[in-house]
């Protein structure tokens, strides 16, 4: 059981990495950007090709990553989505879809459809033990990084000018803007982050969900599932729900394999019924 748990928290981690840049944006603009998985695809292949052409290490490849996905994400800020800001979210439902499939066949044709070979660095490879347990370093890493981003996501949020002036934005983009807030380059910078963060989480995925060009469709479900039942516009939500994700799809998988990814719909049925506004609701990004 305690395995079980311990491989829920990490894959938890590993969507919170990639879902909490969804939130931040869907909080800010009020933006439904179904293509969020796409961005972290970016960050993902371009880690596995700086690894695996360039000879490029697992460390600074992460950093690539996160760079490459949040350069991509300014691109298409600024020539897609900030022209749809104000737009009926059918509009931008329809264009982050599209931007799914056109990112999904480009990955195929240049990539082919395989999945991206892989190998951990040897100080993340194997198992060491932790309070009685054999746990793998790798997962072990990617709850360490989860709790990084989660700290410096709240300090900078909460302690910092910008963290500031994002909070006043949340709350009302008018009287923010009316203070003298370049809201449009805030939202610029804003997204930019959370492409960047998902592409860090695409590239971290790497060894424990695979890259393949169907990951922004095969795993959208799972992104939108932690925004909404943790809470759109929050940090803290999306933490608490992606570990609830990742402990009820682990635990699933480990004692009824049979049930599939039934039970995580289940418990989103429940949670949304229960807490519609979310675990956390928005009250500024906490």
């Amino acid at each position: 059981m305690a395995i079980v748990l311990f491989d829920g928290v990490a894959y938890g981690m590993l969507l919170f990495l990639i879902a909490v840049g969804l939130s931040i944006t869907m909080g800010l603009m009020n933006f439904v950007n179904l293509a969020h998985g796409s961005f972290a695809m970016v960050g993902g292949y371009a880690a596995a090709v700086l690894m695996s052409r360039y000879g490029l290490g697992f460390y600074p490849a992460l950093g690539a990553a996160f760079v490459a996905a949040a350069l991509v994400g300014a691109l298409f800020e600024c020539l897609l989505y900030r022209r749809l800001y104000k737009a009926h979210p059918l509009d931008q439902v329809l264009l982050s879809i599209g931007i799914v499939f056109v990112s999904v066949a480009s990955f195929t044709f240049f990539f082919g459809p395989t999945m991206q070979p892989f190998t951990l660095p040897e100080s993340l490879d194997g198992r060491l033990s932790l309070l009685g347990l054999e746990v793998s370093r790798y997962r072990l890493f990617l709850i360490v990084c989860g709790l990084v981003v989660l700290a410096a996501l709240l300090l900078g949020l909460g302690r910092t000018r910008y963290g500031a002036m994002v909070r006043a934005a949340v709350d009302n983009q008018r009287v923010a803007a009316g203070t003298g807030i370049q809201v449009q380059r805030l939202f610029f910078l804003t997204f930019s982050l959370g492409c960047g963060l998902a592409g860090l989480g695409g590239a971290l995925s790497l060894g424990m969900l695979g890259l393949e060009p169907s990951f922004p469709l095969k795993y959208l479900v799972y992104f939108l599932i932690v925004v909404c039942v943790g809470g759109a516009g929050t940090i803290t939500g999306p933490f608490v729900a992606a570990l609830l994700v990742g402990i009820v799809d682990m635990a699933g998988k480990y004692y009824l394999p049979e049930a599939g990814a039934f039970l995580i719909y289940v418990v989103m049925i429940v949670m949304l019924l229960a807490r519609p506004n979310g675990i956390i609701p928005r009250k500024g990004l906490a």
